[in-house]
C-alpha cells in the first residue's frame, strides 16, 4: 500500500498517510485513532471494517458519508482502491474508478492479515469465531468455498423454517426434509473438504511460528473437530432427523465444526499463560500470513494493532525481527508508547517510518 485517504471515517474528518514499502510505526495515546488506519486498510481489502459490521458505526459523528481511498502498488502498476457509503444508500467499492457489482469479486485481489488484541477471542469464545476465521482466510482465496458457504447458510436457515412449521403443525413430512439435504449435502462435503485439506497444510506452519516467536520447546497443537470426520454427511441427517423434528434445529453440520487449541496436550484456554496465548493468536496470524502468500503469490499487508501488551521484551524483540525480514514485506504497527518503538526501529534494516497521530493528523516521529 502507498497511499491512504480518510473523510469522515471514525474519528478522522479528513487524513492522508503515506507509507514506505517496509515497516511503519504509528504511536499515539489510546483513543487517538491508530487503530482506525489499520481498520481502513482492511476495509479496502474486504470490504468490511475489521471491527464494526455495521457501516453505520464507521461514520464520524454527525456526519453521513464516509470516504475510504487507497493506492496499491501491484505488478509495478498503481492501483486506486475506494470504498464509499452514505447513509441510507447501499455501499460501493470501486476499483480503478470501476464500481463492482458484487463486492465478493474484490475479496482477494488485496490481501491483509490484521493482528488485533481482539484475536483473544478465538481462544476465549466459541466455535462460531474460529469457524469464521477459517471460512475468512479460504474464500479470499477460493470463490466457490465462499459461494458455498454462503448457499450452506442459505439452506440451513430455510431447513430450519420447516422444522419449526412442521413441529408448530406435529406433522414431520420426510420427503419435504429430503428436498433441502438433497442440497445441503454436497455443499457441507465440499466445506468439511476444503477445511481439512487447509488445516493438513496450516498446522505445520503455525508450530514453526509459535516456535520462532518463543524459541522453546513448548508443544502445541490444532485439532479439528467435526462429525464429518467420522460419517458421510447423509447418514448423519439420516440418523439426526428425530432429533432434528424435536429441537428444531439442524444438529449435525460444519456448522458444528470446530478447532481444538491445545499446548502441551492441555486447552490454551484453560492452562496457557496471558503470554503464551498472545504468541499462539500471533503464530495463528503468521501463517495466515504465509498461506495467503504461498496461495495467491503476493504478500498481504500484515497489520499489527497493539500486539506488545502481554509480550516480554525478548519474544517482542524476535517477534519485531521476524517480521521485519523481507519475506513479510509491508508491516504497520500501533503502539502507544514512542520510545519503546523508537528504540525498536533504530535496530531494524530497510525502510522503515515512524508517524505519531496528535489532533487526527499524522505526523513524523
Amino acid at each position: 500500500m502507498v497511499h491512504l485517504h480518510l473523510v469522515n471515517y471514525k474519528n478522522y474528518p479528513d487524513l492522508e498517510l503515506d507509507f514506505v514499502p517496509g515497516i511503519n510505526g504509528i504511536v499515539g495515546a489510546n483513543g487517538a485513532g491508530k487503530t482506525n488506519i489499520l481498520d481502513a486498510v482492511y476495509h479496502l481489502s474486504m470490504c468490511k471494517s475489521y471491527l464494526n459490521a455495521n457501516d453505520r458505526h464507521n461514520l464520524r459523528f454527525e456526519q453521513s458519508f464516509f470516504s475510504i481511498v487507497g493506492q496499491w502498488q501491484l505488478d509495478q502498476k498503481q492501483h486506486d482502491v475506494q470504498v464509499a457509503y452514505k447513509a441510507g444508500v447501499k455501499k460501493q467499492v470501486k476499483w480503478n474508478k470501476k464500481a463492482y457489482d458484487k463486492l465478493t469479486t474484490h475479496i482477494g485481489k488485496l490481501p491483509v492479515v490484521f493482528i488485533s488484541p481482539y484475536d483473544g477471542d478465538l481462544i476465549a469464545e466459541g466455535s462460531e469465531l474460529r469457524r469464521k476465521w477459517m471460512d475468512g482466510i479460504l474464500s479470499q482465496l477460493d470463490k466457490r468455498y465462499l459461494d458455498e458457504i454462503q448457499r450452506y447458510a442459505r439452506l440451513l436457515e430455510q431447513r430450519h423454517a420447516l422444522l419449526r412449521n412442521m413441529h408448530e403443525h406435529r406433522l414431520f413430512d420426510p420427503d419435504a426434509i429430503e428436498v433441502w439435504d438433497a442440497q445441503l449435502i454436497p455443499c457441507g462435503q465440499y466445506i468439511y473438504a476444503q477445511r481439512k485439506a487447509f488445516l493438513a497444510e496450516f498446522i505445520p506452519v503455525f508450530k514453526r511460528f509459535y516456535t520462532e516467536i518463543g524459541q522453546n520447546a513448548e508443544e502445541v497443537d490444532i485439532s479439528y473437530r467435526s462429525q464429518l470426520a467420522d460419517a458421510d454427511f447423509a447418514t448423519l441427517l439420516q440418523e439426526s432427523s428425530k432429533k432434528d423434528a424435536f429441537t428444531q434445529y439442524t444438529n449435525v453440520g460444519v456448522h458444528k465444526d470446530d478447532l481444538l487449541f491445545s499446548i502441551k496436550g492441555h486447552p490454551v484456554k484453560k492452562f496457557g499463560s496471558q503470554g503464551q496465548q498472545k504468541s499462539f493468536i500471533i503464530a495463528l496470524r503468521l501463517s495466515q500470513f504465509d498461506w495467503l502468500k504461498q496461495h495467491t503469490g503476493q504478500k498481504p499487508v500484515l497489520l499489527l494493532d497493539d500486539i506488545f501488551d502481554k509480550l516480554d521484551n525478548q519474544r517482542v524483540e524476535r517477534l519485531i525481527a521476524l517480521v521485519s525480514a523481507d519475506y513479510f514485506g509491508q508491516v504497520l504497527i500501533t503502539d502507544t508508547d514512542p520510545n519503546r518503538m523508537k528504540a525498536l526501529f533504530a535496530q531494524l534494516p530497510g525502510q522503515t517510518q515512524l508517524l505519531q497521530i496528535t489532533n487526527q493528523q499524522a505526523l513524523p516521529l
